[in-house]
């Protein structure tokens, strides 16, 4: 594998950053294994040919000629927080004037912590991914799950950062009201999305077969959430 090659570039993106004309940078490689995962190229990425991936210096550069019609730049996965030079693409990403929003799973609370020792390397806007209640991370290959998610979802509260929390209903009711109860502590007054899952490319192709996620799914974890004083969206 080439490590120098770790990002997979979406040009434009009207989706990922809230209110603004994005290009979003998925690195290569998590340290989660979500199932249902839709980015298996990313979490699987030494199952994907290097040609797949560019290096950081050629996303900058694209970056940089199109800035002046970018409102920002997502740092994305995969997990973005595994990469050692995350700090410095930040930094260099906020010094073309663009901000930037960060996609984690919050399992690197130091990395966290790092970036927000400067203003030059904290992000402008954090997207917090909740998967399941804390406990049950050890199915997805968390080590010490409930520690490092309080830890990060604190660190981000504490900066006063922008921030959202997000949460994808699954098929089946494997995503239940317990899971929005135990979750509910970690979550602030920011807003917390419920987004419905949907079969394809999924990491375990057993979850290709499941149905997708239905309206009223979303619907009643949102609902729960909201009754827990939690700002809920869809």
């Amino acid at each position: 594998m080439n490590v120098n090659n770790l990002l997979v570039l979406r040009k434009t993106s009207l989706v990922d950053y809230p209110g603004k004309v994005a290009t979003t940078l998925f690195f290569r490689g998590c340290n989660l294994r979500c199932p249902w995962c839709q980015n298996r190229e990313l979490a699987l990425a030494s199952d994907t040919p290097d040609q797949a991936f560019i290096s950081p210096d050629e996303a900058l550069r694209h970056i940089e000629k199109r800035r002046a019609v970018l409102g920002g730049v997502v740092l994305s996965g995969g997990e973005p927080t595994l990469y050692h030079g995350l700090p410095a693409l930040i930094t260099r990403i906020k010094a073309l004037g663009l901000p930037v929003k960060l996609d984690t799973n919050g399992m690197a609370p130091h990395v966290l912590e790092t970036l927000f020792w400067q203003r030059e390397t904290t992000p402008d806007y954090i997207a917090l991914d909740l998967k399941l209640a804390p406990v049950r991370y050890t199915m997805l290959g968390a080590k010490n799950p409930t520690v490092q998610l309080k830890e990060s979802a604190a660190l981000i509260h504490a900066t006063g950062v922008n921030h959202e929390f997000r949460s994808l209903a699954l098929p089946r009711d494997l995503f239940t009201d317990n899971d929005v109860e135990a979750l509910a502590p970690l979550v602030d007054d920011a807003p917390w999305f419920f987004r419905l899952f949907q079969p394809g490319n999924c990491l375990d192709p057993v979850w290709d077969e499941f149905p997708a996620a239905q309206e009223e799914d979303g619907a009643r974890l949102a609902k729960k959430a909201g009754q827990l004083g939690k700002r809920v969206d869809r």
